[in-house]
């Protein structure tokens, strides 16, 4: 009986050359039922230039390849012809004035379009999550858009657009531009039962600007998702983006977040306009003899300047004024920061990249490797971060970071929690200063009134404080305040524009020795009344009888009726 012999080699060819071909026959099937045509690119030469269009890891994730171009006719491949991620890219062309053909293949015919990538310098990639939009299309918007009332005008007119079958670009761009014109800091996209509802975050507070069609708000949420580089086909989990817009050669950049919902997925855009930001160290409102002491505090050559305040009180826009104040040619500059939201010239800005392990830790100790004289650090979270931030204060370099308390006696308490010898406390920090931001008044529309009993009272004993202490300081009277009314001018809100109210403590031999008996708030507050800084308190209600801000607006953000003291 003869051997028969078994080509393993030759049987896992055949095996493979079957899987192949029931692979192309699928693919057949598929294209037919859609009624698009189907090709083999395995046939074919693929083209780097038509590859280059889209960027591989869209490609990868979408299941798409371009493979010829000629002009603007561009032939993309797929092997999920229904796939929300594959129209989503193809809308995007057709945006960017291509006219797409799509043919359907196998995933081997992908994978073979894919490996070409390799071909492709990785210098000339196109550059992704950047939206240009021309000055001149930019200056038409913003002429037109004034009021809140205009942006609602101009949305639902791209809005028609859309659902008589033209893009979705203008209308994304269009929510963008209402967002800059009016100074929002955020764009809201939020699906509700019936509709979308479009809210921009004005002067700190959220404000309603329009209703979007639930029917197109799929396609909207795509063009976002996609310029942002997140994942299209991902429904049920969060997901961060960002990308930029190109503003007359400057680029500002916007922070997309996306969650899932009752009715869908929930939109935030972050606008990071650095005129927002750039506000200079006159402008923070900050009272005349405390700005004095910062001064004095931003000489020193050495030592910790801590901000405290919740998320939105302007700790980021008061650092970077004091970056701008003691910024000069002798000095050697470094920030770590999540994001760097403004570029400021003469400084060495770097962005912490949790995923890539430049933590703000990892980010101060390379920092502190590079000889600086000044360091920000956008943070101080931890026990390992706080005890660098120190250790640099004390080794002579001037440092700047935020901390999270409410107050600015809350700091010394938190750096013990975070494990800070209380000793090396008052050698390091100079001072803490705790902020928040009020809305100030329209001068256009703002009227007198009286105060109640109730507010009388209060605004009685905190001029009463403020006189004891502070003699110097010239009170308005406190029968009479401004509130908002609400005019075109303000939006109709009454208000326009953000001021800082401030307290600060700085360390001084009566606070540092208490601070080693592991002291509380109250018992640091007591120990700094003698430096006659204004509370918090004192300074918003300083500047509501000065008719800068409304008592209802400083009771928004602060405690009125707790102690003091």
């Amino acid at each position: 009986m003869g051997m028969i012999s078994f080509d393993e080699e030759k049987q896992n060819k055949r095996i493979a050359d079957l899987h192949a071909k029931e692979e192309e026959d699928l693919a057949q099937i598929v294209a037919a039922k859609f009624g698009l045509p189907y090709i083999d690119l395995s046939t074919l030469a693929i083209s780097t230039d038509a590859l280059r269009i889209i960027p591989e890891a869209e490609a990868r994730e979408s299941f798409v390849a371009c493979f010829r171009v000629s002009g603007k006719k561009i032939d993309i491949a797929t092997s999920a012809p229904d796939s929300p991620s594959a129209s989503g890219i193809l809308e995007d062309l057709k945006e960017k004035g291509f006219i797409p053909s799509l043919y359907v293949v196998s995933k081997g015919s992908l994978n073979h379009a894919w490996e070409h990538y390799a071909e492709i310098s990785k210098s000339s990639r196109t550059d992704a999550g950047v939206i240009s939009i021309s000055d001149e299309v930019l200056s038409s918007y913003l002429e037109k858009i004034k009021t809140v009332e205009d942006t609602q005008k101009m949305i639902e007119g791209e809005e028609e657009a859309v659902r008589s079958g033209r893009g979705v670009s203008n209308l994304v761009e269009v929510i963008l531009s209402g967002a800059i014109a009016l100074s929002s800091s955020d764009i809201h996209i939020e699906p509700e039962d019936a509709s979308i509802r479009i809210r921009y975050r004005l002067d700190g507070v959220l404000q309603d600007i329009a209703r979007m069609d639930a029917k197109i708000y799929h396609n909207v949420l795509m063009r976002i998702k996609l310029v942002s580089a997140m994942k299209l086909n991902l429904k049920d989990i969060a997901q961060d983006g960002r990308f930029s817009i190109r503003l007359k050669g400057v680029e500002m950049e916007i922070r997309s977040s996306i969650i899932p919902g009752a009715y869908g997925e929930s939109v935030v855009m972050r606008v990071l306009n650095p005129e927002t930001i750039a506000l200079t160290f006159d402008k923070l409102g900050i009272e005349p003899r405390l700005k004095s002491v910062f001064e004095e505090e931003l000489s020193k050559p050495n030592g910790m300047i801590l901000l405290t305040g919740p998320t939105g009180s302007g700790k980021t826009t008061t650092l970077y004024a004091f970056l701008r104040y003691v910024s000069n040619t002798g000095n050697k500059i470094i920030t770590i920061e999540d994001p760097v939201e403004y570029h400021l010239e003469g400084i060495n800005q770097t962005q912490v990249e949790e995923d890539k392990g430049y933590s703000f830790l990892e980010g101060l100790r390379s920092a502190l490797r590079q000889d600086p004289d000044i360091i920000m650090v956008g943070e101080i979270r931890d026990k390992e971060t706080a005890g660098v931030a120190v250790n640099a204060a004390l080794t002579g370099h001037l440092v700047f970071s935020t901390l999270h308390t409410n107050t600015a006696a809350g700091t010394i308490p938190r750096l013990i929690d975070l494990g800070i010898n209380p000793k090396v406390i008052g050698s390091a920090l100079t001072i803490a200063i705790a902020q928040r931001l009020v809305r100030r008044l329209c001068t256009k529309c703002k009227k007198e009134a009286v105060p109640s009993p109730l507010e009388q009272t209060l605004l009685d004993a905190t001029t009463q404080a403020i006189t004891t202490r502070r003699p110097d300081i010239e009170i308005p009277p406190s029968n009479h305040y401004f509130v908002p009314v609400g005019c075109p001018a303000c939006n109709m809100t009454g208000y326009k524009g953000r001021s800082g109210i401030f307290e600060a403590i700085r360390s001084d031999e009566a606070v540092n020795a208490i601070t080693l008996d592991n002291p509380g708030e109250r018992e640091i507050k007591r120990a700094a009344l003698p430096q006659n800084i204004l509370t918090m308190r004192e300074d918003g209600v300083l500047k509501v009888l000065r008719g800068d801000t409304s008592l209802e607006e400083l009771g928004r953000v602060i405690d009125l009726t707790g102690e003091d003291h």
